[in-house]
């Protein structure tokens, strides 16, 4: 997998716009870029994240509450942090800003609780080809993932009959999300990761001259976007 980034993107949902946006942009202080229409009743507000961009999705229609389990803690590298410091968004999502270096993260890193370590260590060493550091912790580029087992993580379900446009909503819940691989080849990315199991969320599109896009899923059913933006790798290929 070449990367066209050394940073992920995080994303996450929300119906609790004013109060997300005070808490990420006031009381952490991550800078402000812009806001992007992402359709479907969906407005993706954009804060600059060490590299990174925090993606706040605020929709228009009801989301389903926070579930436990899966995406479960972002951790920021603060540059006034001179302690750990674990705090919670409005939206009850876990948040811990840290000295740089700490636990190896001198950027960003996102923790999961999962529902087997096995199967998550192959996914993130096999399928998405990350660097591994140590037992139940990767990096891809700068950020780093880490993982471990939690009993109120669920799996799934991955035989369910489900329509495209259905199986994109499932996406869609209060909380952290998914994260953003920003990668050279959206296509031979997609190819690998199916080849050496990941679950299909969607295959490959071009959404005009600005992104080629597809979805991914681990083996508990977490959302991981595969994107090649034209910004960064030069003109896209058509469908």
């Amino acid at each position: 997998m070449e990367l066209a980034k050394d940073c992920l993107d995080i994303g996450i949902f929300t119906n609790n716009l004013d109060a997300m946006r005070a808490f990420y942009g006031e009381r952490i202080k991550l800078p402000y870029e812009e806001m992007l229409p992402v359709g479907g009743g969906v407005r993706q507000y954009r804060y600059g994240m060490l590299g990174s961009v925090l993606k706040i999705n605020h929709s228009r229609d009801a989301l389903p509450a926070r579930v436990l389990g899966g995406y479960s803690r972002l951790i920021i590298a603060h540059g006034d942090a001179t302690s750990c410091t674990s705090m919670t968004d409005p939206d009850g999502n876990q948040l811990e800003l840290a000295p740089s270096g700490h636990n190896g993260i001198h950027q960003v890193g996102l923790h999961l609780g999962v529902t087997s370590e096995a199967d998550f260590d192959h996914f993130y060493g096999v399928v998405l080809q990350a660097e591994k550091l140590g037992p139940k912790r990767y990096r891809i580029g700068k950020t780093v993932l880490s993982f471990e087992k939690d009993s109120s993580a669920r799996r799934s379900d991955r035989s369910a009959s489900q329509s495209p446009a259905e199986v994109m909503m499932s996406m869609r819940g209060t909380g952290i999300r998914y994260f953003t691989i920003q990668v050279r080849d959206c296509s031979a990315t997609f190819a690998h990761t199916m080849a050496n199991g990941a679950w299909e969320g969607s295959r490959p599109v071009t959404l005009g001259e600005v992104a080629r896009i597809c979805f991914i899923r681990d083996p508990d059913g977490n959302w991981i976007e595969i994107s090649q933006r034209a910004s960064l790798t030069g003109p896209l290929p058509k469908d």
